[in-house]
């Protein structure tokens, strides 16, 4: 599994017009290539009467499916640079469809590039960017007496609670980056003098939202 990567933090649509010619991007995550397919054909039944309805799209830890489909337009003024913009992003597990409504002025082959090329980031800014990061969920068992102060440390510190369970003692869920166990449980001996139970449990991804992105 990948340390991190990034990809889209959901469902985004967003539409451009250039020279009288409507754009609208739609993008989502899709993390096989049956959901991308599905996604497509969606956007496909829903703008049915579009001129075009051009896609391309990224899936794999290591991009291994990679997919651009210019959908009537001239070869490689559609599709490709819109797979393009996913590259240049970093962005796996991500699908985006643009939808032309032809607006009577032809844009010629570079214009064609650029204006699917925008519409794909501007659909991908809609969609916003997240950060997926590996990490590693430790627990932490305590008695109730150390609650209070272990949770305020924590709420202070690079280590996210992701549960609190209230048993006899208090479990307190925490994710670390994977490769930090041995620190992290150095960090809460510390805090604790020794007094808490800390075991390792499953990864799994934490997302952070990417401001700025591009």
């Amino acid at each position: 599994m990948l340390s991190c990567y990034y990809t889209v933090k959901g469902f985004g649509t967003d539409e451009i017009v250039i020279q009288k010619s409507r754009f609208i991007a739609y993008v989502d995550r899709a993390e096989s290539e049956e959901k991308a397919y599905q996604f497509l054909q969606a956007i496909k039944k829903k703008h049915w009467d579009a001129t075009h309805n051009c896609s391309a799209f990224i899936i794999g830890e290591h991009d291994q499916i990679q997919r651009a489909n210019d959908d009537g337009e001239p070869s490689g003024t559609a599709g490709i640079p819109m797979l393009e913009v996913l590259k240049k992003r970093r962005l796996k597990n991500t699908v985006v469809v643009v939808t032309r409504y032809f607006g009577g002025i032809k844009l010629g082959a570079g214009g064609l590039v650029r204006a699917y090329s925008r519409a794909a980031s501007s659909g991908i800014d809609a969609a916003g960017v997240v950060e997926r990061k590996l990490m590693r969920i430790m627990h932490t068992f305590i008695d109730y007496s150390w609650l209070g102060k272990i949770e305020n440390e924590l709420r202070n510190s690079p280590y996210p609670i992701k549960d609190i369970r209230y048993f006899d003692r208090v479990e307190i869920e925490t994710y670390v980056e994977e490769g930090q166990q041995d620190v992290f449980r150095q960090w809460m001996t510390e805090k604790t003098n020794g007094q808490a139970l800390i075991s390792e449990g499953e990864t799994d991804y934490v997302e952070r939202e990417i401001v700025n992105p591009k």
